[in-house]
């Protein structure tokens, strides 16, 4: 405490130096806690998985519910398959145009959902369902979502100021929201943060492979792999990243999903073949 601020700016310099410190030490502690999990899908109460394929939003009632309770049919009491591509929370039926679409969205933007919001910024930055490109609301409308803890809102202003896509390119700016992504929850913004600082330290984005291997992202236990076979990572941390990738992995499993994901692979596999043939 100072008596006034004369007083503190005259003493600043015996304290600069431990309060920068602390105030870097602090700020690590906050980046580095383990982010929130993802959420469950509300059907079948398995974590959702963080892929977008693995995942579907559904804009009529806000849920956001898994590929495989998506892709498993609904039968009724006589055992009678029911409800066929409707929504499998709420029973409506698919948008039958872009404006549907894009009047579903902006439904959930008055209810203030931030993910609503964010997909309505995405609109926007690509120019979809009939909406004008226009960056700038895409970032109006991602930093409302970002306030409201979204955390692909908070990777997709990063995105932005990292190739200057509606601003000027800022990396300063990049990092700052990358590592508020991270925080909330983002593998894709903590996957990218220790890429970032691989040249400033080995140890701290040793640390951001790790929790993004435990968040389920793939290509981070390659990335602790290369680590390992350079000296920079123990055989353990190897085999701990591992074992939390295989965990999650683990969490988000069903039987159900195994099969969306077949049916999936087979449609692609069609669908490409038809494409080659044509």
């Amino acid at each position: 405490m100072y008596c006034n601020a004369a007083c503190k700016k005259k003493h600043r310099h015996k304290h600069k130096k431990e309060c920068e410190r602390r105030v870097a030490e602090l700020h690590d502690e906050k980046l580095f806690r383990k982010p929130p999990p993802e959420e469950e899908c509300p059907i079948c109460m398995i974590q959702l998985p963080y892929l977008g394929t693995g995942r579907t939003y559904m804009e009529c009632c806000g849920k956001m519910i898994c590929s495989g309770c998506m892709h498993a049919p609904k039968y009724d009491d006589k055992g009678n398959e029911v409800d066929k591509g409707k929504c499998p929370f709420c029973r409506t039926p698919p948008p039958s145009s872009h404006e549907e679409i894009i009047k579903r969205h902006k439904k959930r933007v008055e209810l203030n959902d931030p993910i609503g919001i964010s997909d309505m910024g995405s609109f926007y930055a690509e120019g979809l369902h009939g909406l004008p490109q226009s960056h700038a609301k895409a970032l109006e409308l991602w930093n409302r979502a970002a306030g409201l803890g979204h955390a692909d809102a908070y990777y997709n202003i990063a995105c932005g100021y990292k190739i200057g896509r509606g601003v000027e390119r800022d990396e300063k700016k990049a990092i700052y929201y990358s590592e508020l992504a991270a925080m909330e929850g983002s593998v894709e913004a903590r996957f990218n943060l220790g890429c970032s600082e691989w040249n400033l330290g080995k140890e701290r984005a040793l640390k951001h492979f790790m929790i993004a291997a435990e968040g389920g992202f793939y290509r981070s236990p390659k990335n602790i792999k290369s680590m390992y076979m350079d000296g920079h990572a123990t055989k353990d941390d190897y085999a701990k990243a591992l074992r939390a990738y295989q965990a999650y992995l683990i969490e988000i499993k069903s039987d159900q999903r195994d099969k969306a994901a077949a049916f999936n692979d087979e449609y692609k596999y069609y669908d490409s073949l038809v494409k080659f043939i044509s």
